[in-house]
Protein backbone atom coordinates (compact mmCIF):
# COMPACT_ATOMS: atom_id res chain seq x y z
CA UNK A 1 0.00 0.00 0.00
CA UNK A 2 2.87 2.35 0.75
CA UNK A 3 4.27 1.72 -2.73
CA UNK A 4 0.90 2.53 -4.31
CA UNK A 5 0.58 5.77 -2.33
CA UNK A 6 4.10 6.82 -3.29
CA UNK A 7 3.29 6.22 -6.92
CA UNK A 8 0.15 8.29 -6.67
CA UNK A 9 2.18 11.17 -5.26
CA UNK A 10 4.96 10.98 -7.86
CA UNK A 11 4.21 12.89 -11.07
CA UNK A 12 4.47 11.46 -14.52
CA UNK A 13 7.42 12.75 -16.56
CA UNK A 14 6.64 15.79 -18.72
CA UNK A 15 6.21 15.34 -22.43
CA UNK A 16 4.68 16.59 -25.69
CA UNK A 17 0.96 16.50 -26.40
CA UNK A 18 1.25 15.21 -29.95
CA UNK A 19 1.46 11.42 -30.36
CA UNK A 20 4.75 9.97 -31.60
CA UNK A 21 5.61 7.06 -33.87
CA UNK A 22 8.31 4.97 -32.22
CA UNK A 23 10.20 2.05 -33.67
CA UNK A 24 13.81 1.06 -34.22
CA UNK A 25 14.81 3.56 -36.89
CA UNK A 26 16.32 6.97 -37.57
CA UNK A 27 13.01 8.80 -37.19
CA UNK A 28 12.69 7.35 -33.68
CA UNK A 29 16.14 8.70 -32.84
CA UNK A 30 15.05 12.15 -34.03
CA UNK A 31 11.85 11.94 -31.98
CA UNK A 32 13.70 10.94 -28.82
CA UNK A 33 16.38 13.59 -29.30
CA UNK A 34 13.74 16.28 -29.76
CA UNK A 35 11.79 15.06 -26.72
CA UNK A 36 14.94 15.20 -24.62
CA UNK A 37 15.82 18.68 -25.84
CA UNK A 38 12.33 20.03 -25.14
CA UNK A 39 11.37 18.19 -21.94
CA UNK A 40 14.46 16.88 -20.13
CA UNK A 41 16.01 13.58 -19.12
CA UNK A 42 12.73 11.73 -18.61
CA UNK A 43 9.91 12.25 -21.09
CA UNK A 44 6.40 10.83 -21.34
CA UNK A 45 5.34 9.99 -24.89
CA UNK A 46 2.02 8.77 -26.23
CA UNK A 47 2.45 6.69 -29.35
CA UNK A 48 0.33 6.76 -32.47
CA UNK A 49 -0.79 3.19 -31.77
CA UNK A 50 -2.16 4.18 -28.36
CA UNK A 51 0.63 3.03 -26.07
CA UNK A 52 2.28 4.89 -23.20
CA UNK A 53 6.03 5.30 -23.43
CA UNK A 54 8.85 6.92 -21.49
CA UNK A 55 12.26 7.98 -22.76
CA UNK A 56 14.94 7.74 -20.05
CA UNK A 57 18.17 9.68 -20.61
CA UNK A 58 19.40 10.13 -17.03
CA UNK A 59 22.22 7.77 -15.94
CA UNK A 60 20.81 7.16 -12.47
CA UNK A 61 17.32 6.45 -13.79
CA UNK A 62 18.79 4.14 -16.45
CA UNK A 63 20.54 2.19 -13.68
CA UNK A 64 17.24 1.84 -11.87
CA UNK A 65 15.70 0.32 -15.00
CA UNK A 66 18.60 -1.94 -15.93
CA UNK A 67 20.09 -2.80 -12.54
CA UNK A 68 18.39 -1.96 -9.29
CA UNK A 69 14.76 -2.56 -10.31
CA UNK A 70 15.28 -4.80 -13.33
CA UNK A 71 12.81 -7.51 -12.14
CA UNK A 72 10.01 -4.97 -12.62
CA UNK A 73 10.72 -4.86 -16.37
CA UNK A 74 10.58 -7.28 -19.26
CA UNK A 75 11.87 -6.93 -22.80
CA UNK A 76 10.26 -4.12 -24.76
CA UNK A 77 9.32 -3.26 -28.32
CA UNK A 78 11.49 -4.28 -31.24
CA UNK A 79 12.52 -7.65 -29.89
CA UNK A 80 9.99 -9.35 -32.15
CA UNK A 81 12.34 -8.66 -35.05
CA UNK A 82 15.30 -9.98 -33.12
CA UNK A 83 13.38 -13.13 -32.23
CA UNK A 84 12.75 -13.78 -35.93
CA UNK A 85 16.54 -13.93 -36.40
CA UNK A 86 17.73 -15.53 -33.19
CA UNK A 87 14.85 -17.55 -31.77
CA UNK A 88 14.28 -17.42 -28.02
CA UNK A 89 17.94 -17.14 -27.02
CA UNK A 90 19.48 -15.15 -24.21
CA UNK A 91 18.99 -11.73 -25.84
CA UNK A 92 15.26 -12.24 -26.38
CA UNK A 93 14.06 -14.49 -23.58
CA UNK A 94 12.52 -13.26 -20.32
CA UNK A 95 11.62 -14.49 -16.86
CA UNK A 96 12.49 -18.00 -15.75
CA UNK A 97 13.60 -19.03 -19.26
CA UNK A 98 16.17 -16.23 -19.33
CA UNK A 99 17.35 -16.79 -15.75
CA UNK A 100 17.91 -20.51 -16.39
CA UNK A 101 19.84 -19.89 -19.63
CA UNK A 102 21.91 -17.08 -18.13
CA UNK A 103 22.90 -19.22 -15.14
CA UNK A 104 23.86 -22.11 -17.43
CA UNK A 105 25.90 -20.04 -19.89
CA UNK A 106 27.65 -17.65 -17.51
CA UNK A 107 30.41 -20.12 -16.44
CA UNK A 108 31.37 -20.63 -20.09
CA UNK A 109 32.36 -16.96 -20.33
CA UNK A 110 34.57 -16.75 -17.26
CA UNK A 111 37.71 -14.80 -18.07
CA UNK A 112 40.01 -17.78 -17.66
CA UNK A 113 38.04 -19.77 -20.24
CA UNK A 114 37.92 -16.94 -22.78
CA UNK A 115 41.65 -16.31 -22.30
CA UNK A 116 42.31 -19.76 -23.77
CA UNK A 117 40.86 -18.56 -27.07
CA UNK A 118 43.67 -16.06 -27.68
CA UNK A 119 45.40 -18.41 -30.21
CA UNK A 120 42.15 -18.57 -32.20
CA UNK A 121 42.00 -14.78 -32.28
CA UNK A 122 45.70 -14.49 -33.09
CA UNK A 123 45.30 -16.83 -36.05
CA UNK A 124 42.41 -14.72 -37.38
CA UNK A 125 44.53 -11.57 -37.04
CA UNK A 126 47.33 -13.23 -39.03
CA UNK A 127 44.89 -14.05 -41.81
CA UNK A 128 43.69 -10.43 -41.85
CA UNK A 129 47.32 -9.32 -42.18
CA UNK A 130 47.79 -11.64 -45.18
CA UNK A 131 44.80 -10.08 -46.95
CA UNK A 132 46.01 -6.57 -46.15
CA UNK A 133 49.47 -7.45 -47.49
CA UNK A 134 47.88 -8.50 -50.76
CA UNK A 135 45.91 -5.24 -50.98
CA UNK A 136 49.10 -3.21 -50.56
CA UNK A 137 51.03 -5.29 -53.11
CA UNK A 138 48.20 -4.87 -55.64
CA UNK A 139 47.61 -1.19 -54.85
CA UNK A 140 44.03 -1.89 -53.76
CA UNK A 141 41.99 -0.21 -51.00
CA UNK A 142 40.63 -2.15 -48.04
CA UNK A 143 36.89 -2.43 -47.44
CA UNK A 144 37.36 -2.18 -43.69
CA UNK A 145 33.67 -2.81 -43.01
CA UNK A 146 33.86 -6.20 -44.69
CA UNK A 147 37.34 -6.93 -43.36
CA UNK A 148 36.24 -6.28 -39.80
CA UNK A 149 33.20 -8.48 -40.34
CA UNK A 150 35.30 -11.34 -41.76
CA UNK A 151 37.73 -11.14 -38.83
CA UNK A 152 34.99 -11.02 -36.19
CA UNK A 153 32.88 -13.73 -37.84
CA UNK A 154 35.83 -16.06 -38.33
CA UNK A 155 36.93 -15.53 -34.74
CA UNK A 156 33.56 -16.24 -33.15
CA UNK A 157 32.84 -19.24 -35.38
CA UNK A 158 36.15 -20.97 -34.72
CA UNK A 159 35.82 -20.12 -31.01
CA UNK A 160 32.39 -21.78 -30.96
CA UNK A 161 32.75 -24.66 -33.36
CA UNK A 162 36.51 -25.24 -33.63
CA UNK A 163 37.53 -27.41 -36.55
CA UNK A 164 33.90 -27.85 -37.60
CA UNK A 165 34.19 -24.52 -39.41
CA UNK A 166 36.78 -23.94 -42.17
CA UNK A 167 38.44 -20.51 -42.06
CA UNK A 168 39.10 -20.38 -45.82
CA UNK A 169 35.43 -20.86 -46.58
CA UNK A 170 34.48 -17.86 -44.45
CA UNK A 171 36.85 -15.44 -46.20
CA UNK A 172 36.09 -16.79 -49.68
CA UNK A 173 32.33 -16.55 -49.25
CA UNK A 174 31.81 -20.29 -49.63
CA UNK A 175 30.72 -20.88 -46.03
CA UNK A 176 27.01 -21.00 -45.11
CA UNK A 177 27.88 -18.30 -42.56
CA UNK A 178 29.57 -15.92 -45.03
CA UNK A 179 26.44 -13.91 -45.85
CA UNK A 180 26.52 -12.52 -42.32
CA UNK A 181 29.76 -10.70 -43.16
CA UNK A 182 28.80 -9.85 -46.74
CA UNK A 183 25.25 -8.56 -46.20
CA UNK A 184 24.58 -6.16 -43.33
CA UNK A 185 20.82 -5.99 -43.96
CA UNK A 186 18.54 -7.72 -41.52
CA UNK A 187 15.38 -7.93 -43.64
CA UNK A 188 13.05 -10.84 -44.34
CA UNK A 189 15.53 -12.22 -46.86
CA UNK A 190 18.10 -12.43 -44.09
CA UNK A 191 15.57 -14.17 -41.87
CA UNK A 192 15.12 -16.86 -44.52
CA UNK A 193 18.88 -17.33 -44.84
CA UNK A 194 19.27 -17.54 -41.08
CA UNK A 195 16.60 -20.23 -40.97
CA UNK A 196 18.59 -22.23 -43.51
CA UNK A 197 21.70 -21.62 -41.42
CA UNK A 198 19.95 -23.14 -38.42
CA UNK A 199 19.86 -26.45 -40.30
CA UNK A 200 23.62 -26.24 -40.82
CA UNK A 201 24.23 -25.53 -37.12
CA UNK A 202 21.94 -28.43 -36.20
CA UNK A 203 24.12 -30.74 -38.29
CA UNK A 204 27.24 -29.46 -36.51
CA UNK A 205 25.60 -30.17 -33.14
CA UNK A 206 24.70 -33.70 -34.21
CA UNK A 207 28.29 -34.37 -35.31
CA UNK A 208 29.59 -33.00 -32.04
CA UNK A 209 27.31 -35.25 -30.01
CA UNK A 210 28.90 -38.21 -31.78
CA UNK A 211 32.44 -36.87 -31.40
CA UNK A 212 33.21 -34.39 -28.60
CA UNK A 213 35.41 -31.41 -29.37
CA UNK A 214 38.44 -30.00 -27.62
CA UNK A 215 37.07 -27.43 -25.22
CA UNK A 216 35.53 -24.82 -27.51
CA UNK A 217 32.42 -22.81 -26.68
CA UNK A 218 30.10 -25.42 -28.20
CA UNK A 219 31.46 -28.00 -25.77
CA UNK A 220 30.80 -25.55 -22.95
CA UNK A 221 27.21 -24.98 -24.02
CA UNK A 222 26.58 -28.70 -24.43
CA UNK A 223 28.04 -29.45 -21.00
CA UNK A 224 26.02 -26.72 -19.26
CA UNK A 225 23.44 -27.90 -16.72
CA UNK A 226 20.69 -26.12 -14.83
CA UNK A 227 20.05 -26.41 -11.09
CA UNK A 228 18.23 -29.72 -11.59
CA UNK A 229 21.06 -31.16 -13.68
CA UNK A 230 19.27 -30.81 -17.02
CA UNK A 231 21.10 -29.67 -20.19
CA UNK A 232 19.71 -27.43 -22.89
CA UNK A 233 17.19 -29.14 -25.12
CA UNK A 234 18.14 -29.35 -28.79
CA UNK A 235 15.86 -26.39 -29.60
CA UNK A 236 17.25 -24.31 -26.73
CA UNK A 237 20.84 -25.10 -27.67
CA UNK A 238 20.21 -24.09 -31.27
CA UNK A 239 18.65 -20.76 -30.24
CA UNK A 240 21.52 -19.96 -27.88
CA UNK A 241 24.15 -20.81 -30.49
CA UNK A 242 22.47 -18.70 -33.17
CA UNK A 243 22.34 -15.84 -30.68
CA UNK A 244 26.03 -16.28 -29.93
CA UNK A 245 27.03 -16.40 -33.61
CA UNK A 246 25.09 -13.37 -34.83
CA UNK A 247 25.24 -11.10 -31.78
CA UNK A 248 28.75 -12.29 -30.99
CA UNK A 249 30.34 -11.07 -34.18
CA UNK A 250 28.37 -7.90 -34.90
CA UNK A 251 29.61 -5.88 -31.93
CA UNK A 252 33.27 -6.47 -32.74
CA UNK A 253 32.77 -6.07 -36.48
CA UNK A 254 31.01 -2.71 -36.21
CA UNK A 255 33.32 -1.34 -33.53
CA UNK A 256 36.53 -2.30 -35.34
CA UNK A 257 35.32 -0.76 -38.60
CA UNK A 258 34.70 2.53 -36.84
CA UNK A 259 37.96 2.28 -34.88
CA UNK A 260 40.07 2.05 -38.03
CA UNK A 261 38.09 4.89 -39.62
CA UNK A 262 38.55 7.19 -36.62
CA UNK A 263 42.22 6.32 -36.13
CA UNK A 264 42.88 7.18 -39.78
CA UNK A 265 42.23 10.82 -38.87
CA UNK A 266 43.84 10.74 -35.40
CA UNK A 267 47.57 10.03 -35.85
CA UNK A 268 48.37 11.18 -32.31
CA UNK A 269 45.96 8.61 -30.85
CA UNK A 270 47.28 5.93 -33.21
CA UNK A 271 50.86 6.63 -32.15
CA UNK A 272 49.97 6.31 -28.47
CA UNK A 273 48.38 2.92 -29.20
CA UNK A 274 51.38 1.77 -31.26
CA UNK A 275 53.83 2.56 -28.46
CA UNK A 276 51.68 0.72 -25.96
CA UNK A 277 51.12 -2.28 -28.25
CA UNK A 278 54.81 -2.70 -29.03
CA UNK A 279 55.59 -2.78 -25.32
CA UNK A 280 52.76 -5.17 -24.40
CA UNK A 281 52.99 -7.46 -27.44
CA UNK A 282 56.66 -7.54 -28.53
CA UNK A 283 57.53 -9.53 -31.65
CA UNK A 284 58.26 -13.16 -30.89
CA UNK A 285 56.82 -13.13 -27.38
CA UNK A 286 53.83 -15.33 -26.48
CA UNK A 287 50.54 -13.44 -26.67
CA UNK A 288 48.40 -13.76 -23.53
CA UNK A 289 45.03 -12.40 -22.57
CA UNK A 290 46.64 -10.55 -19.67
CA UNK A 291 49.06 -8.77 -22.02
CA UNK A 292 46.30 -7.82 -24.44
CA UNK A 293 44.02 -6.47 -21.74
CA UNK A 294 46.87 -4.55 -20.08
CA UNK A 295 46.80 -2.06 -22.98
CA UNK A 296 44.98 0.78 -21.27
CA UNK A 297 45.12 3.21 -24.20
CA UNK A 298 43.68 0.57 -26.52
CA UNK A 299 40.81 -0.04 -24.09
CA UNK A 300 40.14 3.69 -23.80
CA UNK A 301 40.10 3.97 -27.58
CA UNK A 302 37.63 1.13 -27.98
CA UNK A 303 35.43 2.68 -25.30
CA UNK A 304 35.50 6.02 -27.08
CA UNK A 305 34.57 4.33 -30.36
CA UNK A 306 31.61 2.65 -28.67
CA UNK A 307 30.65 5.90 -26.97
CA UNK A 308 30.30 7.53 -30.36
CA UNK A 309 28.95 4.51 -32.21
CA UNK A 310 27.39 2.00 -29.78
CA UNK A 311 26.60 -1.20 -31.68
CA UNK A 312 23.18 -1.35 -30.01
CA UNK A 313 21.94 2.23 -30.07
CA UNK A 314 18.54 1.65 -28.44
CA UNK A 315 17.38 -0.58 -25.58
CA UNK A 316 13.70 -1.09 -24.81
CA UNK A 317 11.93 -2.41 -21.74
CA UNK A 318 8.31 -2.65 -20.60
CA UNK A 319 7.09 -2.13 -17.04
CA UNK A 320 5.35 -5.11 -15.45
CA UNK A 321 3.83 -3.08 -12.62
CA UNK A 322 3.38 0.52 -11.51
CA UNK A 323 6.81 1.79 -10.55
CA UNK A 324 8.71 4.94 -9.59
CA UNK A 325 11.84 5.73 -11.62
CA UNK A 326 13.94 8.87 -11.29
CA UNK A 327 11.33 10.54 -9.09
CA UNK A 328 8.55 9.97 -11.62
CA UNK A 329 5.77 7.38 -11.74
CA UNK A 330 5.42 4.96 -14.64
CA UNK A 331 2.26 2.92 -15.02
CA UNK A 332 2.31 -0.80 -15.69
CA UNK A 333 2.69 -1.73 -19.38
CA UNK A 334 4.67 1.42 -20.24
CA UNK A 335 7.29 1.08 -22.97
CA UNK A 336 10.65 2.41 -21.78
CA UNK A 337 13.32 3.58 -24.23
CA UNK A 338 17.00 4.05 -23.38
CA UNK A 339 19.53 5.12 -25.99
CA UNK A 340 23.28 4.73 -25.44
CA UNK A 341 23.77 6.79 -28.60
CA UNK A 342 21.95 9.81 -27.16
CA UNK A 343 23.15 9.51 -23.55
CA UNK A 344 26.75 9.03 -24.67
CA UNK A 345 26.60 12.17 -26.82
CA UNK A 346 24.79 14.33 -24.28
CA UNK A 347 26.71 17.62 -24.04
CA UNK A 348 25.73 17.96 -20.36
CA UNK A 349 27.84 14.91 -19.57
CA UNK A 350 30.38 14.81 -22.39
CA UNK A 351 32.20 18.07 -23.31
CA UNK A 352 32.45 18.50 -27.09
CA UNK A 353 30.55 15.22 -27.40
CA UNK A 354 31.04 14.58 -31.12
CA UNK A 355 34.84 14.77 -30.90
CA UNK A 356 36.88 11.54 -30.87
CA UNK A 357 38.92 11.73 -27.66
CA UNK A 358 39.85 8.43 -25.96
CA UNK A 359 41.45 10.32 -23.06
CA UNK A 360 37.95 10.98 -21.74
CA UNK A 361 38.12 7.48 -20.29
CA UNK A 362 41.22 8.26 -18.27
CA UNK A 363 38.62 9.64 -15.85
CA UNK A 364 36.69 6.72 -14.27
CA UNK A 365 33.68 8.99 -13.78
CA UNK A 366 33.16 8.97 -17.56
CA UNK A 367 31.63 5.53 -17.28
CA UNK A 368 28.66 6.81 -15.30
CA UNK A 369 26.89 7.63 -18.57
CA UNK A 370 28.34 4.79 -20.65
CA UNK A 371 26.53 1.49 -21.26
CA UNK A 372 27.20 0.05 -24.75
CA UNK A 373 26.95 -3.53 -23.40
CA UNK A 374 23.90 -2.68 -21.25
CA UNK A 375 24.06 -2.88 -17.44
CA UNK A 376 23.04 -5.18 -14.65
CA UNK A 377 22.02 -8.82 -14.92
CA UNK A 378 21.38 -8.50 -18.66
CA UNK A 379 24.78 -7.02 -19.37
CA UNK A 380 26.35 -8.79 -22.33
CA UNK A 381 28.11 -12.01 -21.32
CA UNK A 382 30.42 -11.71 -24.32
CA UNK A 383 31.84 -8.33 -23.29
CA UNK A 384 35.21 -9.77 -22.20
CA UNK A 385 35.48 -11.82 -25.41
CA UNK A 386 34.67 -8.76 -27.54
CA UNK A 387 37.24 -6.52 -25.85
CA UNK A 388 39.88 -9.21 -26.14
CA UNK A 389 39.41 -9.85 -29.86
CA UNK A 390 39.15 -6.14 -30.68
CA UNK A 391 42.19 -5.13 -28.62
CA UNK A 392 44.22 -7.98 -30.07
CA UNK A 393 43.52 -6.95 -33.66
CA UNK A 394 44.41 -3.31 -33.01
CA UNK A 395 47.45 -4.26 -30.94
CA UNK A 396 48.91 -6.55 -33.61
CA UNK A 397 47.95 -4.73 -36.82
CA UNK A 398 48.18 -1.05 -35.91
CA UNK A 399 52.00 -1.09 -35.48
CA UNK A 400 52.32 -2.63 -38.94
CA UNK A 401 49.59 -1.02 -41.07
CA UNK A 402 48.36 2.52 -41.49
CA UNK A 403 44.92 2.94 -43.03
CA UNK A 404 44.24 6.30 -44.67
CA UNK A 405 41.11 8.13 -45.68
CA UNK A 406 40.77 9.48 -49.19
CA UNK A 407 38.57 12.40 -48.16
CA UNK A 408 34.85 12.83 -48.53
CA UNK A 409 32.13 13.08 -45.90
CA UNK A 410 31.87 10.66 -42.97
CA UNK A 411 29.80 7.55 -43.66
CA UNK A 412 26.07 7.95 -43.27
CA UNK A 413 24.56 6.04 -40.36
CA UNK A 414 21.86 3.40 -40.52
CA UNK A 415 19.80 3.10 -37.35
CA UNK A 416 18.29 -0.37 -37.38
CA UNK A 417 18.54 -3.17 -34.80
CA UNK A 418 22.26 -2.40 -34.80
CA UNK A 419 23.99 0.87 -35.62
CA UNK A 420 25.80 0.49 -38.95
CA UNK A 421 27.12 2.56 -41.79
CA UNK A 422 24.80 2.87 -44.77
CA UNK A 423 27.72 2.12 -47.09
CA UNK A 424 30.95 0.25 -46.42
CA UNK A 425 33.98 2.19 -45.15
CA UNK A 426 36.88 1.96 -47.62
CA UNK A 427 40.41 2.94 -46.56
CA UNK A 428 43.79 2.98 -48.29
CA UNK A 429 46.48 0.79 -46.64
CA UNK A 430 50.20 1.34 -46.41
CA UNK A 431 53.02 0.00 -44.25
CA UNK A 432 54.28 2.10 -41.37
Amino acid sequence: MQQTNALKLAPRPPGPDAPATLGIDASTLDTLARAHRDHGDMVTLQTTDGRSACFVNAPEAAKQVLVRQHPAFRKGRGFERVKMLLGNGLIVSDGDTWRRARTMIQPVFKNRHIGRLVPVMQHSVARSAERWDRCISMGQPIDITRESAIYALETILVAIFGDDVARDAIASGESPFSFLADDSSRDLGTVRRVRALREHVTAIIERRRAQPGEGDLLDGYMAARDSSGQPFSDAELLDELMTLVIAGFETAANTLGWAWFLLAAAPDVAQRLIVEARAALPDGAPVTAEAVLSMTAVRQTLDEVMRLFPPVWLFTRRTQTDIEIGGFSLAADTDVYLSPYLMQRDAKRWPDPDRFDPMRFANPAAREAFFPFSLGPRRCLGEHFAYLEMALQLGLLLPRFELLRDGGPPPALEFAINLRTRDDIVLRPQYR
